[in-house]
């Protein structure tokens, strides 16, 4: 079907099709924006030429030291210079990027780093003992630690590994990078949060990647040399892609070590950034900045955001200041972002509280998805009513290519020829989509997903602890917090922070509950706890 009669001579040839990649926006960029500036850090200004060439000594050095193709490159960075170098010198060197998240326990980097069977790790000096711990839990062989020092943020290297600068020196400025000859090749390895488990491996490919780049381009509104400021960490969905978009655009990719009202507001009055990308708590931080943490600007920012759908009030609070906020949904398995609140001018002149609640909705379609939809238990779209729930399903290039080394998973999750998101909503009249609730007892804090049954399963190993469900409670810096409900055994007294404490010996201090309430569990005949009851109970508490 589609075929004309006579397909002879009509093949595929260097000339015509060549494997998509977003390693190709820095080589152009290299060549069209040489002498403009592509990276900013403190005192660090480089241009697309600098850029490249230490992309091309980071690949080339990473093959000198025996990466082979195919093979895990880990990193355990904030978002510092060379993380962003890490993302395109990794792939061209062939590797696989895994970049991992810095607020984890020793245990799980452990876990990652033997499932990915890293080859090397890019650490940051701060987080040396987070990589030493994880290494020492390891069960396969370790990786080779390289210590990045951040020099700008006045961070000296402990001098106990290979240094960052060192193995650049070494590599060769104007070495070939090493492209897919498939676009279906393995680009970057994700884990995701562990909501049910150990995290599992989530594997992109370089087709996807510089398909979500171009649609975030038309999504965004982006014309030429944007100025970029990194919030969301680049260990989140390799930053929602947005480092390799930005070669693609000509932008100015400004590095972020520390995130704070502060610092953004520096950055957009100094550097005029103008988009950034972040969960609602960044949104609240500016909201409530402090004074003295204020920087005057004069130009509109374009922010994307999600993690957890912001609140209306949230929306209506930010734009006086000069941010226009579009809300976005995605998934470490979709790439980062794969809907977007596509404003509509018939929306412009509505109240203030009306243009934020539909600037709080999930969305439609990104362009580089094929389609996303609400379905049933038997599969079937739902009817667009504003009420019949169901689960998102997502299909389109910007899915991963499944779960590393557990094809079970991968099965279940592209069950009936869609991915299964474990997200619930329902959708408007006019197509746009509403989460309004996850499965599973997600709790997303400050932009991290946190499993309420690793919460739970940390604190039973309490010796008082009888019961316990976590369920999320409303906060206004992180968005939601665990809230931890505990049933105590009988003649056991324990408190709130003695709970609290061994629970953070156990578990990221995200992960960590922020309160504990002592009470007989609600439970069905079964015996189940009647988890909605205790959300109930924790959206009405008092704050603080």
């Amino acid at each position: 079907m589609g075929w004309l009669a006579d397909e002879s001579g009509l093949d595929r040839t260097p000339a015509n099709f060549v494997p998509l990649t977003p390693l190709s926006h820095l080589a152009r960029a290299a060549d069209l924006f040489a002498d403009r500036t592509a990276l900013v850090y403190g005192g660090t200004r480089r241009s697309y030429g600098e850029y490249h060439a230490r992309v091309s000594r980071l690949a080339s050095a990473l093959v000198a030291r025996g990466v082979r193709p195919g093979e895990v490159v880990a990193t355990i960075l904030p978002n510092v210079p060379a993380q962003a170098e890490a993302h395109f010198g990794v792939p061209a060197a062939g590797a696989v990027l895994n970049t991992i998240n810095t607020r984890l326990d020793a245990d799980t980097v452990g876990h990652i780093l033997d499932h990915g069977q890293a080859r090397v790790v890019l650490v940051d000096t701060a987080f040396l003992p987070l990589a030493e711990a994880a290494v020492a839990a390891m069960e396969g062989p370790a990786p080779a630690i390289v210590e990045v020092a951040d020099t700008e943020a006045g961070i000296a290297p402990s001098g106990r590994y290979p240094e960052y600068e060192a193995l650049l020196a070494a590599g060769d400025p104007g070495a070939p990078w090493i492209l897919p000859g498939d676009e279906w090749e393995s680009l970057a390895l994700n884990y995701t949060s562990g909501t049910t488990g150990r995290p599992k491996g989530v594997v992109y490919h370089h087709r996807g990647a510089y398909l979500t780049t171009m649609g975030t381009v038309v999504s965004w509104r982006m014309v030429l040399h944007p100025v970029y400021l990194t919030i969301v960490p680049l260990f989140h969905c390799n930053g929602w892609c947005h480092v390799w978009l930005m070669p693609l655009v000509g932008g100015t990719l400004v590095c972020c070590r520390d995130i704070t009202a502060k610092a953004i507001y520096a950055a957009i009055a100094d550097e005029r950034v103008s988009h950034f990308a972040g969960a609602p708590i960044v949104l609240n931080a500016l909201i409530h900045a402090k004074p003295e943490d204020r920087r005057a600007f004069d130009h509109v920012v374009e922010v994307i955001t999600a993690g957890a759908p912001p609140p209306a009030a949230t929306l209506a609070a930010i734009e006086p200041l000069g941010f226009n906020v579009t809300q976005v949904y995605g998934l470490t398995e979709t790439f980062g972002p794969t809907t977007e609140c596509l404003w509509r001018a018939e929306w412009d002149d509505l109240p203030t509280e009306e243009r934020a609640a539909i600037k709080a909705r999930t969305g439609v379609a990104m362009p580089m998805m094929e389609d996303i939809t609400v379905h049933d238990d038997a599969g079937r779209p739902v009817p667009r009513d504003d009420a019949t729930t169901g689960e998102i399903a997502i299909r389109g290039n910007s899915v991963m290519k499944g779960y590393y080394r557990n094809p079970e998973a991968t099965a279940e999750a592209f069950r009936g020829g869609w991915f299964r998101s474990g997200d619930i909503a329902f959708q408007h009249k006019d197509g746009y989509i509403r989460i309004t609730d996850r499965a599973k007892d997600i709790i997303i804090s400050g932009g991290e997903n946190v499993s309420s049954v690793e919460v739970e399963g940390a604190l039973m190993h309490h010796p008082a602890v009888m019961l316990c469900a976590v369920v999320a409670r409303p906060d206004e810096k992180w968005g939601e917090v665990p809230c931890a409900f505990v049933e105590l055994k009988e003649g056991q007294d324990v408190s709130e922070a003695e709970l609290i404490a061994f629970a953070r010996a156990r578990l990221a201090g995200f992960k960590t509950p922020k309160h504990v309430v002592f009470c007989d569990l609600p439970k069905t005949a079964t015996g189940k706890v009647q988890k909605f009851e205790l959300r109930a109970r924790a959206r009405a508490m008092p704050s603080g």
